[in-house]
């Protein structure tokens, strides 16, 4: 796919994520649509007379180029929707972005991810509670995930810093300036490990519209969200409805009754929005987590049957050499088979009893994770 005519796609009119994919589903490729009659792109789902009446194809590719531009100068990449690199975590949510700008050195589809979210009036409670989980995740191969506001989202990221554990902020803004200012220094040591991730092209400002719609990547890229310290209203709660919305874990830390800023972590709790959180530990009990210096095998190695089939032994073969449970979307991946036939032949190796009785027990099963 041609990377001018993906980037192109963003800047159409009246043209969302979900009618982007629509598009690029229908005829195939990025490139096809721009090149697509009008009585093909009427046949779109979702597509009507006054959309493709609107459609701005020359001026799209024309911001398409500029922007590819600044890309190119600021070593910055353009992640489509369709590209491996793409967060996989972030791709199963309805409503993901179909373009992605990325600056840093980040693993988007890292082995553990968590969001951590909070009000931007953090009190010191809120802060050292921050600072305590964040040097209690650091053993368990993660990437911390925030939005680079202040308060509890910038401490996150500090204390990542601090002890080296990757660390990336999602900003409701364009990666040619950033918001708020004074956190232009954080923003650079994140560089080093980690970095910046944003849906928004160059010359986008921050506005007070852009930052609900960034906090669903924030809750969309992690396996969990973790709200710190929060009142009843504000961006934070909103993350954590939105983890709700696409069936992510959301936990946190219960406050004192009567504090303004823990009153949305305990509102949170009590109406079992969010599992209650004391440390990393709970986190990590409750996702399944091993640590990553953890010296107990987590997978047995077994004998590997001669009557298996190639994709039977593709699959095998990854299982097999996983140290820890694998989930079924990176299953799909690392096999490059469709989620069709994953499923059928993870059904005929079942069947054949490949692992041994104890392994193929409830707890272990293959290995996969939901």
């Amino acid at each position: 796919m041609s990377l001018l005519h993906q980037v192109g796609l963003t800047f159409i009119k009246n043209i969302g994520p979900a009618l982007a994919k629509s598009l690029v589903s229908y005829f195939g490729d990025a490139e096809l649509v721009f090149s697509a009659p009008r009585s093909k792109l009427l046949k779109v789902p979702g597509i009507g007379e006054k959309t493709v009446n609107q459609l701005n194809f020359y001026e799209a590719l024309k911001k398409a180029t500029e922007e590819l531009k600044y890309v190119e100068k600021n070593g910055i990449d353009a992640i489509f929707y369709t590209d491996s690199t793409y967060p996989k975590r972030l791709k199963s949510c309805n409503d993901s972005p179909v373009l992605l700008y990325s600056k840093g050195n980040a693993n988007l589809n890292s082995q553990h991810i968590i969001s951590i979210v909070g009000t931007r009036n953090a009190t010191e409670y809120g802060k050292q509670l921050c600072k305590q989980l964040v040097e209690e995740l650091q053993q368990y191969n993660i990437l911390i995930v925030s939005g680079l506001a202040l308060g509890i989202d910038v401490a996150a990221h500090k204390e990542s810093i601090k002890l080296d554990v990757p660390t990336l902020g999602v900003l409701g803004h364009g990666l040619d300036r950033m918001y708020p200012s004074q956190n232009r220094s954080i923003a650079e040591k994140m560089l080093n490990n980690g970095g910046l991730l944003t849906e928004y092209p160059s010359g986008t400002i921050p506005d007070r519209e852009n930052f609900p719609q960034r906090n669903r990547i924030v809750a969309g890229i992690a396996d969990a969200t973790i709200v710190v310290e929060a009142s009843v209203k504000g961006g934070a709660l909103i993350t954590a409805e939105i983890a709700n919305s696409y069936n992510r874990d959301v936990f946190a830390f219960p406050g004192r009754v009567g504090d303004e800023y823990s009153e949305g972590c305990n509102f949170l709790i009590r109406n079992n929005k969010a599992a209650l959180l004391t440390c990393a530990a709970d986190l990590a009990y409750s996702l399944g987590w091993e640590k990553a210096d953890s010296s107990k095998p987590v997978v047995e190695q077994f004998m590997l049957p001669i009557d298996l089939t190639t994709e039977e032994r593709i699959i095998f073969d990854i299982i097999q050499h996983h140290k820890v449970p694998i989930a079924i979307d990176d299953l799909t991946i690392k096999s490059g088979l469709t989620t069709s036939q994953l499923a059928m032949n993870l059904l005929n190796m079942e069947m054949l009893t490949i692992f041994s009785k104890a392994a193929l027990t409830p707890k272990k099963g293959f290995f996969i994770s939901n």
